[in-house]
């Protein structure tokens, strides 16, 4: 940890933690990538700011999060819009605003979306963990989970500014989202009626959701065969089915192996919306083999 502490953390929030891109390759050494579970989110905020893409940023759920500046900083935030403020005045989603020293910056709970990504030019400076300063829940891996009356530490500046300072992104939506999957590679564990269900029929996000998997309400997947399956590796994305009948998606936090089978996998570029959905949205799955069809 190269800098002295330049945010202050007054309020965090349901859950703030801190992540970059991740810790790849570790998967036989039974450590997960973990990283942002909006990546996409994570990156722009990087690139507003003039970071590297993977430097590490805050991932705030749901809002509350407060920091105050110890000097001047330049931050922007993406993902999920929180009516956010500085000194109480308000201040740009998806663009890049300032801070000076003693001034507070207030994330209020989003319209849509669940996650917000709170970057600052020279990047969250905490101690790495494998390459990574991300924060896994589930392995206890990387810092701490962001407390209030912690101190933060900034790296130094990037030498460059980049060209622009606000991206025209959408919101993550409100209503029902629909994620491409590729069927398998378990799908031959469940009977066609469970093949319909899953590609027909509409899902519920539950509140024991979490950035180690999405849990899902709707109607339960049957089995075409009952036995047991020796774990196998686990990737993000993939739609785990335990004996409940109702599938589980993967984030970025997931176990490197599981024992249920796994009936398909969200393409990776969705796993990132997947991320931006709250308890009690509905989202729809559909092949990509059927996409490709119509």
């Amino acid at each position: 940890m190269s800098q002295t502490a330049v945010l202050e953390v007054l309020s965090a929030g349901p859950l703030t933690t801190i992540q970059d891109l991740g810790r790849p390759g570790y998967a036989d050494w039974g450590v997960g990538a973990s990283g942002a579970a909006d990546r996409r989110s994570l990156r722009l905020a990087n690139r507003l700011v003039g970071n590297p893409e993977h430097a590490a940023a805050l991932e705030v759920v749901l809002g509350g999060l407060q920091l105050r500046a110890r000097r001047a900083v330049i931050m922007a935030l993406t993902g999920a819009r929180c009516d956010a403020t500085v000194d109480g005045c308000p201040v740009g989603h998806n663009s890049v605003l300032s801070l000076q020293s003693g001034q507070v910056l207030r994330l209020r709970t989003p319209v849509a979306g669940l996650r917000t990504y709170v970057a600052v030019r020279g990047g969250i400076d905490v101690e790495p963990v494998l390459g990574s300063r991300s924060t896994d829940v589930l392995a206890g891996l990387g810092p701490a989970v962001v407390a209030a009356d912690s101190l933060l530490p900034v790296g130094a500046a990037p030498p460059t500014f980049p060209n622009v300072d606000m991206a025209p992104v959408p919101d993550p939506p409100h209503g029902e989202v629909t994620l491409h999957v590729s069927l398998g590679p378990r799908d031959d564990w469940f009977t066609p009626e469970a093949h319909d269900t899953l590609l027909r029929t509409s899902w519920t996000v539950t509140p024991d959701s979490n950035r180690v998997g999405m849990r899902l309400s709707g109607t339960a997947l049957a089995r075409a065969i009952c036995g047991e399956l020796p774990s196998e590796g686990m990737v993000r994305g993939a739609l785990q089915v335990p004996p409940t009948g109702l599938p589980i998606l993967f984030l970025s936090d997931h176990p490197v192996t599981g024992g249920y089978p796994v009936i398909a996998v969200v393409v990776d570029a969705d796993v990132d919306r997947a991320a931006q959905l709250r308890p009690g949205q509905s989202l729809r799955f559909r092949s990509i083999h059927q996409s490709r069809t119509r």
